[in-house]
């Protein structure tokens, strides 16, 4: 039940406000902090308050917001205004700060109860900018479909408009969660006018560009709701021929997507001097970037749910605003910062050499070539086997009986990245690219050196709709608001600029098709939908096997038990983690929460020869759970990935509705990947048959491997898509399967360039993370050696040449940065050393400060 405030307070508080009225003020206030300029009221009793309000100058259904309110004692005290004056009736929006963020919440009041959580139709908060020091919070929010609620309506359109603000002296009762209590506002409450006239400006659309924002209440749940899955349906805005809004600034390079290869482009590029602008249509998501979506047993620790491994299975329970709803079919794809790096189970290893060297990949993606590139990538992302900060291995129970079961098989126990290419019939402790018992990756280090760099800019929860381009030179970028009604705008490059598109195997095509580039039955599907109007005309399209290729790691789950085995509930680890377990981890970022969940801590491999003349490889992760709807504390799941040597394919194109689709699947469509399969189930079938109490489950015992695989019950699909822009040198546009050339340019383009799995040619093993991070390295040193406005095909410089930055000369191959005799050290922000650097280990700028034991940094 909702409390009753106490009235006497309140009265007291709105009489206060008559005698502090003469110290509050009104008009024109420019924020320091962002150069948004509001129509204010700001009073300075009781620690300061501030709303401020912004507004396009053709006013709608939105606006932008400034709430600031006090820090001190008592901590977490809230703030709020009154769309509409009283506090009774209107929408109330409040906040409070909550560590280093602001919780921002929608309320509504009656009759002088609590305010009760609102959920305003179609209404929608984003955070544009938070800060909070030691003696102020302040909130940049625009505000969607905010203005109207059952009672009355906030009209934009007007002159003026009425306020009301209020203030706690108390702290709320849940400071983590948007649905906290309220204590009473006996600090003040009062009505203000402010001129609406006067907050409209020319510069809104701009200021939404700039600050695009990290989401808002819907962002910051703290307690894991009922189970929810993608949806399949897309959010599509119909736009007339009017010119867009443009943002100010021009870019060397807009790189699309910050997930594994884009994160990597933008710090490469970058570090060339040029100015970057990386665009990511998610959220944030580990606290160094400004996530704040946590579960409420984490407190005031700098920590996510993504940064914590033993929540990384939290994305199937809940994928809220997390997970991308353009997909149709049921696909699992990350729209969040960091993408896939962000939310998957952080396994990194070194690529071995059948990976490349084989009749797909092209000359100039060897192995020999690609080396120098993986070096890179693993002396700037630590790997390891032992994640946990007490030095301990936790669920390896798991581990011991897989080597228990093959080892005496003739199965060889490896060290996964001193002996990359020892994979047949090997198995070994699973490495992740966990760092200090958190989440590391590349968010925890390229996006770091690059968010360092005044050329370089991040742009979230914003959606890249489409290219402008003129014939093949692409111009500029259209872009979206990800929040409810996102208005759109025009991001342009510099006349020799570039266009990375990073986005992932889905979203890469999606704005290819919407561009008018790909094959002609997709490009007609866009040009009939909501997008026909806005379309590049179709004499400039460009006919590229755009979604072709479309490979996935076939994947088959074989299920037993064994008393040995204890399973461990990561599930519920999100809401109620044991208490030691809590305890260890926050406080030591050890035990088993520092483990990826579900403790898939042992993979093996096995390679088969076919009757096509090529090798197969087949993946098994284990992991501790059921599945296929088996249950008990006593399972194992040994997931089986068909990868290296696979033909299988499929296709991936566009739905009226502009959803992506897998059109074809690419599972086990060739008869010797059929029997790959079969040879693979059948080798653990004759490795475990006889191992002591273990008790086959699916398959049953008995069950023949051919039987099984006929009537699997599960799905094959891994979420290790690939394929669709495959690169090569049989130019698409003339017949042949390339989308891209082997500098990863676009074929039929002067400055487009696609760098993520879409573009390989072929499976490789294992989990492609490594991959897509190693190829971006290569990627990145092509793309920088080639000359402008070139035509796709041509070749990027192999020997030494030299770039001007702003202040040093640095001397380039496509195998490996060198200094030159001109050059006294590293420039500012660059590697200078950690293990297995070669480069310089001296800076020009700053000095060489210790990151981890893989990579320091001139700082």
């Amino acid at each position: 039940m909702p409390s009753v405030w106490n009235i006497l307070a309140v009265a007291t508080a709105i009489a206060g406000g008559a005698q502090y009225a003469l110290a509050q003020s009104t008009g024109a206030y420019t924020d320091s902090r962002t150069g948004i300029v509001y129509q204010a009221y700001r009073n300075p009793n009781f620690g300061g308050y501030t709303f401020g309000i912004a507004l396009p100058s053709s006013p709608t259904n939105e606006f932008i917001g400034l709430l600031e309110g006090p820090m001190g004692t008592p901590a977490n005290r809230w703030a709020g205004v009154s769309l509409g004056g009283p506090m009774n009736g209107p929408t109330l929006i409040v906040a409070w700060p909550n560590g280093n963020d602001v919780v921002t919440s929608f309320r509504t009041a009656s009759n002088w109860m609590e305010p009760t959580v609102l959920t305003p139709s179609g209404a929608q908060l984003t955070k544009m900018n938070v800060a909070v020091n030691s003696t102020h919070w302040s909130l940049t929010f625009r505000c969607v479909n905010c203005n109207t609620w059952a009672s009355g309506s906030l009209d934009l359109t007007g002159s003026a408009a009425v306020f009301g603000y209020a203030q706690s002296p108390y702290s709320v009762g849940t400071p983590s969660s948007s649905s906290s209590t309220l204590p009473p506002h006996d600090n003040a409450f009062a009505n203000y006018g402010l001129p609406l006239t006067s907050a409209r400006n020319a510069n809104y659309a701009s200021w939404i560009a700039q600050y695009p924002g990290s989401g808002g209440t819907s962002s910051t749940t703290t307690t894991r709701a009922s189970t929810t899955t993608a949806t399949t349906t897309s959010r599509t805005t119909t736009t007339s021929a009017a010119p867009l809004p443009t943002f100010s600034q021009t870019f060397d390079y807009i790189v699309v997507g910050a997930g594994a290869g884009g994160l990597i482009m933008a710090d490469r590029l970058s570090e060339s001097g040029k100015s970057v602008l990386l665009i990511e249509r998610g959220p944030p998501s580990t606290y160094q970037h400004g996530g704040r979506i946590l579960p409420p047993w984490v407190g005031s620790a700098p920590l996510t749910r993504f940064d914590i491994p033993g929540l990384c299975n939290e994305i199937w329970a809940n994928s809220s605003g997390i997970a991308c709803t353009d997909i149709s079919g049921g696909v699992m794809a990350g729209c969040v910062l960091g993408g896939g790096t962000a939310i998957n189970s952080g396994l990194f290893w070194k690529p071995q050499p059948y990976d490349y060297d084989n009749t797909d990949w092209p000359t100039g993606w060897k192995y020999n070539d690609m080396s120098p590139y993986v070096d890179k990538v693993f002396s700037r992302i630590p790997s390891t086997t032992t994640p946990s900060q007490d030095g301990q291995r936790y669920g390896q129970d798991l581990y011991n009986l897989i080597y228990n079961v093959l080892q005496p098989k003739g199965w060889s126990p490896i060290d996964a990245n001193s002996q990359p290419n020892l994979k047949n019939r090997t198995f070994h402790h699973t490495p992740y690219m966990y760092s200090g018992g958190q989440r590391g990756g590349p968010l925890a280090t390229y996006l770091v050196s690059a968010k360092g760099r005044s050329n370089f800019r991040l742009f979230i929860n914003t959606s890249v709709v489409k290219l402008n381009r003129n014939g093949g030179q692409i111009t500029g970028v259209v872009t979206e608001s990800t929040g409810v009604g996102g208005q759109r705008y025009l991001i342009n490059v510099n006349t020799s600029g570039r266009v990375v598109l990073s986005a992932g195997v889905f979203n890469t095509a999606k704005i290819l098709f919407r561009s008018g580039i790909g094959p002609s039955d997709a490009l007609n599907v866009v040009k009939s939908s909501t997008d026909g109007p806005t379309m590049i005309d179709s004499s400039q399209w460009i006919n590229l096997p755009v979604g072709e290729n479309l490979h996935d790691q076939d994947n088959t789950d074989l299920v037993f038990s064994h008393p040995t085995i204890s399973s461990y509930d990561f599930y519920a680890a999100y809401d109620e983690p044991i208490a030691a377990d809590k305890d260890k981890y926050l406080n030591q970022r050890a035990g088993q929460l520092a483990e990826a969940a579900p403790n898939c801590n042992t993979v093996f491999f096995e390679n088969f020869a076919s009757t096509d003349g090529r090798v197969r490889q087949v993946q098994w992760t284990a992991r501790k759970e059921p599945s296929l709807g088996a249950a008990g504390d006593t399972m194992v799941t040994l997931s089986l990935y068909l990868t290296a040597g696979a033909t299988s394919r499929g296709r991936l194109t566009i739905q009226p509705s502009l959803n992506t689709v897998v059109s074809v699947l690419p599972y086990l469509t060739t008869q010797a990947d059929i029997d790959a399969k079969v040879k693979a189930i059948q080798s653990w079938i004759n490795a475990a048959n006889n191992y002591p109490d273990l008790t086959f489950v699916f398959p049953t015992k008995g069950q023949t491997a051919a039987d099984y695989l006929a009537n699997y019950l599960g799905g094959h699909g891994s979420n290790h898509w690939m394929g669709t822009c495959r690169m090569g040198s049989d130019d698409g546009t003339k017949g042949g399967k390339a989308v891209v050339d082997l500098n990863t340019q676009v074929w039929g383009t002067k400055n487009l360039f696609v760098v993520d799995a879409s573009i390989f040619p072929s499976t490789i093993t294992a989990n492609p993370s490594a991959y897509i991070m190693t190829v971006a390295e290569r990627a990145a040193a092509k793309i920088l050696a080639l000359a402008l406005n070139s035509n796709p095909g041509g070749s990027s410089s192999t020997t030494t040449t030299t770039r001007s930055t702003t202040s040093t000369t640095r001397a380039t191959t496509t195998a490996s940065r060198t200094t030159t005799a001109s050059q006294p050290g590293q420039t500012l922000y660059g590697q200078c050393g950690g293990v297995s650097w070669t480069g310089p280990t001296a800076c020009a700028a700053g000095s060489c400060q210790y990151q981890n034991p893989y990579y320091s940094q001139c700082l």
